[in-house]
């Protein structure tokens, strides 16, 4: 049981690292709160159901659609919305308010044409895709299902890494991470860069929807409270504005959850919550973040 926990925990470790990715992308850039990004989930969610039961698609072949999709979406968003937040006095708070009411906006719409009722893929669609149902890790036998994901995950982080320093964009965004104001000084059109971050991080997340029916089961309209907590929790605990701190903190959190269905069932749903407090009280930079002094 202690080495399914361990395997299974990372396997969902790597899904709830993506979880958060594109929540902590968009917070590290522009330090704004977007509390609409577990509707962004969501969304990535009903727009797989919809394409596969309309037209047969694929999961896999969702992806690129998905991306495609919601990086346009979001990078129309940020000219919209964010640079009026970022020339108010508090753009922490208003981006607290304006995404909260964007939540409930995107709740209601997926309500009036879907209905309040739960959706899904078969879990089965990969089974039939590789023709293998599950794979064997180290005597412990899991769904191919995850395995599947896990790769996706992996290849996700792989793209940001590449991304964040090994481009010309990236070391932009990263600039302007360090400090807006000083990237603005140094040339770099700071809104252009950050509209793609902005469109790379609501993308991220439609594809943890895309992934989510073979990791967290079915998809409702509602769902997006619950997920945007557990991907502030995610981004705690590894390290607040920092990406690819998320990684480390959805395998801590995949871990967790797992060693917690196994042995404690009954306060599973309590664990985010428990462990957010924990460390905001202990450590509230993060895991791995480091404390900043400002002179």
């Amino acid at each position: 049981m202690l080495s399914y926990a361990l395997i299974g925990g990372i396997m969902y470790g790597l899904y709830f690292g993506l979880v958060g990715m594109g929540l902590n992308l968009i917070f590290g850039v522009m330090r704004i709160i977007n509390l609409a990004h577990g509707d962004f989930i969501m969304l990535g969610a009903f727009l797989t159901y919809w394409l596969y039961y309309l037209f047969g698609f694929n999961p896999l072949i969702v992806i690129p659609i998905s991306i495609f999709v919601f990086l346009v979406f979001g990078f129309l968003m940020y000219y919209i919305f964010v640079p009026k937040l970022l020339h108010s006095k508090d753009p922490e708070m208003l981006s607290f308010i304006l995404f909260f009411g964007v939540s409930q906006v995107i709740e209601a719409i997926i309500i009036l044409f879907f209905g309040n009722n739960q959706i899904s893929v078969p879990s089965t669609i990969f089974a039939k895709l590789f023709k293998v149902s599950t794979f064997t890790l180290f005597g412990n036998t899991f769904p191919i299902s995850w395995l599947v994901v896990s790769i996706v995950c992996i290849a996700t982080f792989a793209v940001i890494y590449v991304y964040f320093f090994h481009t010309k964009l990236g070391y932009a965004t990263r600039a302007i991470m360090a400090n807006r104001h000083e990237a603005l000084v140094s040339g770099i059109d700071v809104n252009k860069v950050s509209a793609i971050a902005f469109g790379v991080g609501i993308a991220a997340a439609s594809l943890a929807g895309v992934m989510g029916f073979f990791m967290i089961g079915a998809a409702f309209p509602s769902m997006g409270t619950d997920l945007t907590t557990i991907s502030f929790t995610i981004i705690v605990l590894g390290a607040l504005g920092n990406p690819l701190g998320t990684v480390i903190g959805g395998l801590i959190y995949g871990v967790a959850i797992m060693l917690m269905q196994t042995y404690f069932s009954s306060w599973t749903n309590v664990l985010p919550y428990l462990l957010l407090i924990f460390v905001i009280l202990i450590k509230p930079e993060g895991l791995l973040g480091k404390a900043v002094r400002n002179v």
